[in-house]
């Protein structure tokens, strides 16, 4: 009898952190584990043999969908959970996902993604803008830009609760920590292994939404701990990837609206004009602590140091507009044939 869950553990030369995540899981012992091997040119692979689970290898580095789909062919599960090789499960979150599955029309069950990142300011940054939230259902109303430019508004000035924060239906969940019914997702072409890095969520939320329809629940009882130690540069690098992520989005589904962010053109069009207007320069040196209100909101909790959250929120936007552009010109030919009508899953 095939089990009624397979995890599968994405590891590029992971060696050094894939351990934690496998020791997490032996708290779910009804459970086939996959960790599939992304071409590392470390232990990987040992490590995930020593821990007894099934290893699946690529010769060379083909990124993180390519990785996800190997791993889905080869599981054996009703359901098929991912996660990461820096997450770690909670002790019941087994049970919580697939308990999701109890009700009518679920295609897709996935939880929280919480930083475990130590301390200094980096880490407090995180779990002060978590980039692994779900994206949200309202995203379906409409793909118009005035309206998704007053999401972005409403995200940006409303209040720290924000919109209903219990499980709940969403549009897309973070690769990090996901699940779905494995039949379902082989209808439906499994992972486009043309994106590398970022964006591989919401192309499959995509097509299960048109070929396989089915509700994705979020459900918070069921998170992971993220844990790996954070840089600014890793944190910029990774802003570029969701950019080009982004414009292989645009580029494959006519119905997508170009993703750039507003405030970092702003600012730097009043960087500009002060070189004529000099007091313009102050303007552009304290317009992003109104613009991004929630880093001086936890500055009276005594987190001063909040007040900085403003400015590399700046130039995380800032990257994602250039990996934006960036993969405009770069993918510019790839997804041709999509747009055309075919859309699947896997190039052909």
């Amino acid at each position: 009898m095939p089990p009624s869950l397979s995890v599968v553990i994405c590891s590029y030369n992971g060696a050094a952190r894939l351990g934690r995540t496998l020791d997490a899981l032996r708290a779910h012992p009804v459970l086939e584990v996959i960790v599939v091997d992304d071409g590392s040119q470390d232990a990987t692979g040992d490590v995930a043999r020593d821990h007894g689970a099934t290893v699946v290898r690529h010769e060379e580095n083909r990124g993180a969908a390519a990785a996800r789909d190997t791993g889905l062919r080869a599981a054996k599960g009703q359901v098929v959970a991912f996660l990461d090789d820096d997450c770690e499960p909670s002790p019941h979150w087994a049970e919580r996902l697939l308990d999701g599955y109890a009700e009518e029309g679920v295609a897709g069950v996935g939880g929280p993604i919480v930083p475990v990142t130590g301390d200094g300011y980096l880490p407090r940054f995180l779990e002060r803008n978590n980039r692994h939230e779900p994206l949200e259902l309202e995203l379906t109303v409409s793909a118009a830009l005035p309206y998704r430019l007053w999401l972005y508004l409403r995200r940006q000035w409303g209040t720290a609760a924000g919109p209903a924060r219990g499980r709940r239906d969403v549009y897309a969940f973070s690769g990090g920590n996901m699940s779905f019914e494995r039949e379902r997702l082989l209808a439906a072409g499994g992972f486009d292994p043309r994106f590398r890095y970022a964006a591989e969520e919401e192309d499959l939320s995509r097509r299960l939404r048109r070929d396989r329809p089915g509700r994705l629940v979020f459900v918070p009882d069921a998170p992971v701990g993220h844990r790996y130690t954070p840089t600014a540069r890793g944190l910029l690098r990774r802003s570029l990837a969701y950019g080009r992520g982004a414009a292989m989005q645009y580029l494959k589904w006519p119905g997508v609206r170009p993703t750039l962010f507003p405030w970092p053109v702003l600012v730097a069009g009043l960087a500009v004009a002060a070189v004529r207007w000099p007091v313009l320069a102050a303007v552009a040196v304290l317009l992003p602590l109104p613009l991004y209100p929630a880093g001086p909101r936890h500055a009276p909790a005594g987190r001063i140091e909040a007040l900085a959250d403003p400015y590399l929120r700046l130039a995380q936007e800032a990257c994602e507009n250039v990996g934006f552009l960036h993969g405009l010109w770069a993918f510019r030919r790839m997804f041709a044939g999509d747009r055309a009508g075919r859309g699947g899953g896997q190039s052909t």
